[in-house]
């Protein structure tokens, strides 16, 4: 069932990317011929070995993709403007849209044109909401982006299902939730950083459930998004699939860093107020509310298991973190 991996060349872009890298390894791994996008300024270290490169300008409407897609038979498409901390852009949408979804599209596009057979999108759970209490998101749902990042990807979607229509190309769409794993940047990483450090953080009162995802079970699950047959048209939600709270999550965190869980007792609506007033309501969002991902559907339909648990996939970033604890301070 599904394709002969061994004769199968794919194309990742955002290869030399925390996702790209891990999901470049898996795909060696397997088996599969596997070139990696490469920007102008990147050193060709910056890809997994065994990796072929080739070069490209930054994503974007017009952007020329025929040499990369020569002879390629899958295209992962995980390269993005993601969330930008210190955002100068005047009209941030517009320029998430000219890399998110004017550059998937040109992709796309260029794709069908070339012969690819199917097309993995990496999307985000954002495109499903911020918050849900006492739920979990599903396929199913109205979309309810809530942001510019997840606008972008949600028009992306839109874009590549009316592709698919017009070409037969066949299009996977994959939702996640914040992925964590050697190499995460962002929050996560800030997150290791300060119990590292053992900073008293203000959530032993925070009663909440969140869903994560280990980058190599993401990586299994895109796997398993090239060679099922099922997958095809499909979109999926991901997730470790097992929903933790936030001070259990700084508890597991701090257990496989080997520090103690600094928590103390503050009022969570207080915390909002605070965060509020500080125009950092998102952040404080992020800590305190529920987001839970439902990923039965791909459980079921692509008999997708993830191979790690969260507790592995914990102690792998913590033990990536200590031992480049120097570089991440």
């Amino acid at each position: 069932m599904g394709w002969k991996l061994l004769n199968t060349k794919i194309l990742i872009t955002g290869a030399t990317g925390f996702i790209g890298r891990t999901f470049s390894m898996k795909s060696l791994k397997e088996g599969l011929q596997v070139r990696g996008t490469l920007l102008p300024n990147e050193p060709i270290s910056s890809l997994i070995p065994g990796v072929e490169p080739v070069i490209i300008e930054s994503v974007g409407p017009t952007t020329p993709w025929k040499h990369a897609l020569e002879d390629i038979g899958i295209v992962f498409h995980l390269a993005a403007r993601v969330h930008v901390i210190h955002e100068t852009s005047p009209d941030p949408l517009k320029e998430f849209r000219l890399t998110n979804t004017a550059g998937t599209i040109c992709l796309a596009n260029q794709a069908a044109a070339a012969g690819v057979k199917r097309f993995v999108f990496m999307s985000t759970i954002g495109v499903n909401g911020n918050t849900v209490e006492n739920r979990a998101f599903n396929e199913n749902d109205e979309p309810a982006p809530h942001n510019a990042y997840s606008f972008s990807k949600f028009e992306a979607e839109i874009g590549l299902r009316e592709i698919s229509e017009k070409t037969g190309m066949e299009v996977v769409i994959v939702r996640a939730p914040l992925v964590y794993g050697p190499g995460n940047p962002g929050n996560f990483l800030s997150l290791l950083r300060i119990i590292a450090r053992g900073f008293p953080l203000p959530l032993a009162s925070v009663c909440n459930l969140r869903s994560f995802l280990y980058v190599e079970n993401l990586a299994d699950a895109l796997i398993c998004c090239l060679t099922h047959p099922n997958a095809a048209g499909k979109m999926f939600l991901v997730s470790d699939g097992e929903d933790v709270s936030t001070p259990d999550l700084i508890k597991r965190v701090a257990a496989a860093l080997g520090r103690p869980a600094r928590l103390f007792h503050f009022p969570p609506g207080l915390m909002l107020t605070t965060g509020l007033i500080l125009g950092k309501s998102s952040a404080v969002g992020q800590l305190i509310g529920s987001l839970l991902v439902d990923s039965s559907k791909i459980r079921r339909e692509l008999t997708w298991v993830p191979p790690f648990t969260m507790e592995e996939g914990l102690l792998k970033t913590a033990d990536w973190f200590m031992g480049n604890i120097k570089m991440m301070r």
